[in-house]
């Protein structure tokens, strides 16, 4: 026999008082989308504000292909509340995953791997503008990769994993950024944030320039009414 009526106040205490359960910001399809992926070292069992030093909220090498390492907010939780990278994944255990592609003697395969920080630690990771031929075989002599938190040049015989895409690394707001690379980091991180504050306009234009993920956040976010087959919409 099960009393209900613990189960019921903790369910009751989470949902109407902790701080981790919140209204969903629903200003626009994008603010909709960060919250539901945004990851808080706040909380019970978590950091305060006020203990928390420089080391805590600053950028790890843990932090690659699993947490943002641009959008953040700007006031005193800066550092403390993330959001999901764009590939990243909670593996059984709750660990942050990235996925990578297999590279074997020098050929970059279409198997992928999701790695967490610990297993990626023993790895040599190239990029994912890493120049391949059409045979998908690394044509460099010395490929830029990454290893144990260090940057350095091997053979592509050495190489056991290559990054899935350029954006890995970042959140699906900084994703939407054109020319993201050639920004700032500070202004990145005012542009990502301040995407999630546009109010949306009764008759939309799509922007002259975009990055090509606009229409995965759109369909994901939900609020989008998607037609299976395409057509014309003759009447609303």
């Amino acid at each position: 026999l099960i009393n209900a009526k613990p189960v019921a106040a903790a369910i009751k205490e989470f949902f109407g008082s902790s701080q981790l359960s919140q209204f969903m910001d629903q200003n626009n399809p994008l603010s909709e989308v960060t919250h539901k992926r945004r990851v808080s070292a706040l909380g019970p069992g978590g950091l305060t504000r006020e203990r928390a030093g420089f080391e805590v909220r600053d950028v790890h090498p843990t932090h690659y292909g699993r947490v943002c390492t641009i959008e953040t907010p700007e006031g005193p939780n800066i550092g403390l509340i993330n959001s999901l990278a764009v590939f990243a994944r909670t593996n059984q255990y709750g660990f942050l995953e990235t996925p990578y592609r297999k590279v074997l003697d020098g050929k970059v395969s279409d198997d992928v791997e999701y790695l967490s920080a610990i297993e990626e630690n023993e790895y040599v990771i190239a990029q994912a503008n890493a120049l391949t031929d059409a045979k998908n075989m690394l044509t460099e002599q010395f490929v830029p990769c990454r290893f144990q938190g260090e940057s350095l040049l091997k053979p592509p015989a050495e190489v056991h994993f290559m990054d899935v895409s350029p954006m890995q690394t970042v959140s699906v707001a900084a994703a939407l950024v054109p020319f993201l690379e050639h920004d700032d980091a500070n202004r990145a991180l005012m542009g990502a944030n301040m995407q999630r504050q546009a109010v949306p306009t009764l008759r939309s234009q799509k922007p002259l320039v975009g990055t090509g993920i606009e229409r995965a956040v759109a369909r994901d976010s939900g609020v989008t009414v998607n037609a299976l087959r395409g057509g014309v919409i003759e009447q609303i």
